[in-house]
């Protein structure tokens, strides 16, 4: 199989994510950059609403709102969360960029990290937990890639096309997944935004056949069983 060139926007990626923890870990300012470059469900709210949720009115925020989905998506909450990012998105994003593109892997990544802030908003619009980690992005990477490079793929179902059928199943099964994992960690302190996963997963399964269409793709051959 081809070999992506050194200066993937994949490897890109994965260098910003790893040099921002990194500048948080040396200069001891990791909690101060999750404050204010996570997403705040609440800031949005108040920004709506004038006021109502338990955030501080009167805080200096370094970071505007607007930006704030895309700053958080940089952001890590320990090595850990980082290391298990990064391993996704370098075998996911590597193998998206080589079949359709660095062009799309750009869209899902993006469209996936607005899709997580505003569907964590959706859901618990007054949370006044930031939210970090790039797994919204790569939500959105791993619903293109699930339905793109599967090999056995379900049959439609009377008048519901193939493609839907898969779609559901692949939504259910991620719903289904990440309802488990937030069920393993309810007694931890290390909290999951789910929704944020599942709407980057949204978007990406939205995107993928707009997206498929564009022109032909350079598919690796690699398939899922």
């Amino acid at each position: 199989m081809n070999q992506l060139p050194r200066t993937s926007v994949t490897h890109g990626l994965v260098l910003i994510n790893v040099v921002v923890w990194l500048i948080g870990l040396l200069t001891g300012a990791e909690q101060a950059m999750q404050i204010e470059g996570g997403f705040w469900a609440a800031r949005v709210y108040d920004s709506l609403h004038g006021s109502g949720s338990q955030l501080p009115s009167d805080y200096g925020w370094a970071v505007p709102l607007w930006l704030t989905p895309v700053t958080s998506a940089f952001l890590h909450a320990g090595f850990f969360h980082l290391l298990m990012n990064m391993l996704v998105l370098l075998v996911i994003g590597r193998m998206v960029e080589l079949g359709f593109g660095p062009g799309r892997l750009m869209i899902l990544y993006g469209a996936g990290m607005v899709a997580a802030a505003a569907m964590h908003y959706w859901v618990d619009p007054l949370s006044v937990i930031p939210v970090v980690g790039a797994s919204g992005a790569i939500s959105a990477l791993l619903a293109f890639y699930f339905l793109m490079f599967a090999r056995r793929k379900p049959q439609a179902i009377g008048p519901v096309p193939g493609m839907v059928v898969h779609m559901a199943w692949l939504l259910a099964a991620w719903v289904g997944l990440n309802l488990l994992s937030e069920l393993a960690f309810s007694t931890s302190t290390f909290g999951i935004a789910i929704w944020a996963h599942i709407g980057g997963f949204l978007a990406g399964l939205a995107l993928t056949a707009p997206l498929a269409w564009l022109d032909s793709p350079r598919t690796p051959r690699h398939d899922l069983p």
